[in-house]
C-alpha cells in the first residue's frame, strides 16, 4: 500500500507530478530508489519531446570573480517568462556563469560536456535534461561570453532582472567607470568598439546608401561623395561604443570620457535575451482542437 505521505516525499525530490510519483511507486512496490530511477528515465523521454519548441525567453546572468579579472555572461533560453522567474532555473543558470569562469570551455558543446560543478556525477548536459523535465519546458544554453583582463578590470551589468546583460574589460579605469560604460552599451546597443571594428563591406554598402540619398537630393557627384565623408560619421556614432554620446552627459562623446580618465575600452559582450530567436505565434484554438482530435 503506498501511503500519501510516500508520494508526497517522492514529489518533494523529484519536483515530478503527483500521479506520476503514485504510478511509479507502486510499479516499484514503494522502493524510492527505483522509482526515482523510472522517473528519470521517463522524464528524460519527456525531455526530448520538448526538444523542438521554441525556446526564446529565459535569462541573462553574469559572474564576476572578486578581483575583477575574469567575467562571464551566459544567456540560456526558455520557453515561457514563467520559468525565467524560477528560482532552481536562474540558480542553475547563476552556477554556469560561475562554472564557464572556472573551467573556461570554448563552446556551449564543450560545456554541456564538462561535469557540472555543483554536481560532479553528472555532466550539464545531463542535469540540463534533468531540468527540462522537472520544470516542463525546452531549456538551450544559447551562448556565452568569458573575458579574462590581464593589465585592467571587468565588469558586469544586468538589466531588467536578466533581459540584458553586458561585459567590459578595461584598462587604465575604475569599477565606476566601467559600470558607466555597461549602462550605456544596455542603452545605446553598440555592435563594435570602435571604427576599425567595423567590418569594411558593411562601412561601404553604407556609403552607397548615403551616396544615393545625397543624389536624390539633387547634389552632383563629388558633392554628394562631400556629404557622404560627412554623413558617415552618424553611422559610426550609432554603431560604435567609443563614437557615440555619453548616456549620462550627451555632450560628450565616450571616446572624450575615456581621454580625461586616462583609460581605454578592450572589449565588450551585450546579450539581450531572445534577441535573433523566432518566435512562433501559437492560435491556441488550434491547439485545443489538434489536442481533442
Amino acid at each position: 500500500m503506498i501511503t500519501a505521505e510516500q508520494v508526497k516525499e517522492l514529489r518533494e525530490k523529484t519536483g515530478a507530478g503527483m500521479m506520476d510519483c503514485k504510478k511509479v511507486l507502486t510499479e516499484t512496490n514503494g522502493d524510492e530508489e527505483k522509482a526515482i530511477e523510472l522517473l528519470r528515465e521517463r522524464g528524460i523521454a519527456k525531455a526530448a519531446k520538448k526538444s523542438d519548441r521554441v525556446a526564446a525567453e529565459g535569462i541573462v546572468l553574469a559572474y564576476l570573480s572578486e578581483d575583477q579579472k575574469v567575467g562571464t555572461l551566459v544567456e540560456v533560453n526558455s520557453e515561457t517568462d514563467f520559468v525565467g522567474k524560477n528560482e532552481d532555473f536562474k540558480n542553475f543558470v547563476a552556477d554556469l556563469a560561475e562554472q564557464i569562469a572556472k573551467e573556461n570551455p570554448t563552446t556551449v558543446e564543450e560545456l554541456l560536456a564538462q561535469k557540472y560543478s555543483k554536481e560532479p556525477g553528472k555532466t550539464v548536459q545531463e542535469v540540463l535534461t534533468d531540468k527540462i523535465a522537472t520544470i516542463g519546458e525546452n531549456m538551450t544554453i544559447r551562448r556565452f561570453e568569458r573575458f579574462a583582463s590581464t593589465n585592467g578590470l571587468v565588469e558586469k551589468y544586468i538589466h531588467g532582472d536578466g533581459k540584458i546583460g553586458v561585459l567590459i574589460e578595461i584598462e587604465n579605469g575604475d569599477s565606476t567607470l566601467a559600470k558607466d560604460l555597461c549602462m550605456q552599451i544596455a542603452a545605446a546597443k553598440p555592435e563594435f568598439l570602435n571604427r576599425e571594428a567595423v567590418p569594411t563591406a558593411r562601412v561601404e554598402k553604407e556609403m552607397e546608401i548615403l551616396k544615393a540619398q545625397a543624389m536624390n537630393e539633387g547634389k552632383p557627384a563629388e558633392i554628394a561623395e562631400k556629404m557622404v565623408q560627412g554623413r558617415i560619421g552618424k553611422f559610426y556614432g550609432e554603431i560604435c561604443l567609443i563614437e557615440q554620446p555619453f548616456v549620462k552627459d550627451p555632450d560628450t562623446k565616450v571616446s572624450k570620457l575615456l581621454e580625461e580618465k586616462g583609460a581605454k575600452a578592450i572589449r565588450f559582450a551585450r546579450f539581450e535575451k531572445g534577441e535573433g530567436i523566432e518566435k512562433v505565434e501559437e492560435n491556441f484554438a488550434e491547439e485545443v482542437m489538434k489536442q481533442i482530435k
